[in-house]
This record gives structure tokens, sequence and C-alpha cells, in this order.
């Protein structure tokens, strides 16, 4: 998947100083970071709403618009692919790959105070707000 997105954020590159009359990306790009966020934020939506709806094939090919549209947002805010795969790793090495980080640094700093553990050790997992944590069986 990293190498798709990786050769997403490249066609973006390539294509945001093209002529916006026939780009999409480049009419993006001339339109401004506030126009990128926007139209980010309506793929998340239809994905949302498609989803609810147990519509999975449009949830499928607004997922990959919603893609292309956080790809021309990192382009836009100098954010490259690698820079968010290796945001992942340092959270999985903390947290284990299922959860996202907590939104309280109080609760990174106990769940990271436990020696880095090799990769054949199994990870706790981090709960979402207000659950507790939990091990993995």
């Amino acid at each position: 998947m990293s190498d798709s997105l990786g050769r997403l954020y490249l066609a973006v590159l390539a294509a945001k100083d093209l002529d916006p009359a026939t780009s999409r990306t480049a009419r993006l790009f001339q339109r401004g970071p506030a126009k990128m966020a926007k139209k980010l934020a309506e793929e998340a939506i239809e994905v949302v709403i498609d989803a609810v709806n147990g519509n999975s094939d449009a949830v499928v090919r607004e997922s990959a618009d919603l893609l292309y549209n956080l790809t021309v947002l990192w382009a836009a805010a100098g954010v490259r692919p690698e820079d968010v795969w290796r945001e992942m790793e340092r959270r999985e090495h903390l947290l284990g790959i299922a959860e996202k980080l907590p939104k309280s640094s109080v609760k990174l700093r106990k769940t990271a105070a436990a020696p880095a553990a090799s990769p054949a050790v199994r990870r706790r997992i981090v709960a979402l707000e207000g659950r507790s944590l939990r091990k993995r069986h």
C-alpha cells in the first residue's frame, strides 16, 4: 500500500505546476491549502456516509478520493509519505499498531515507560479515549 501512496504522491508533485485548466491537482495547488483541506474533509464525510449506509463499493471509491486529497495536502504542507510511515512506526514501537496515540501525554508516558521489546514480544494496545489498557491475546 505504501508503494501506491508513494507513487500517487510523486504524481501529485509532478502535476502541481501543470495547467490548472486541465489538471485537478494544479487547480487545488492554485487555490491553496484551505481549498485542499475542504476537499479532504468532503471526501472523509463521503466515506463516512457510505460506510454508515453499508455501501462498501462506494467506500472503496471514496477512500481512493480521500487518499488522493490527503497526498495533495501532504505535498502542499511539505510532508512526505515516508514522514508519515516513520511516525506510524514510532507509534507501533510505543503502543502497538492497532490504535492511535492517546490524547493525554500522561497516558503515553505510562505506556512508553516500559523498555523497548523485541519485535517478537507482543506490545500492549492502548484503548481509545475513556477505555482502559488491555493486553493482546
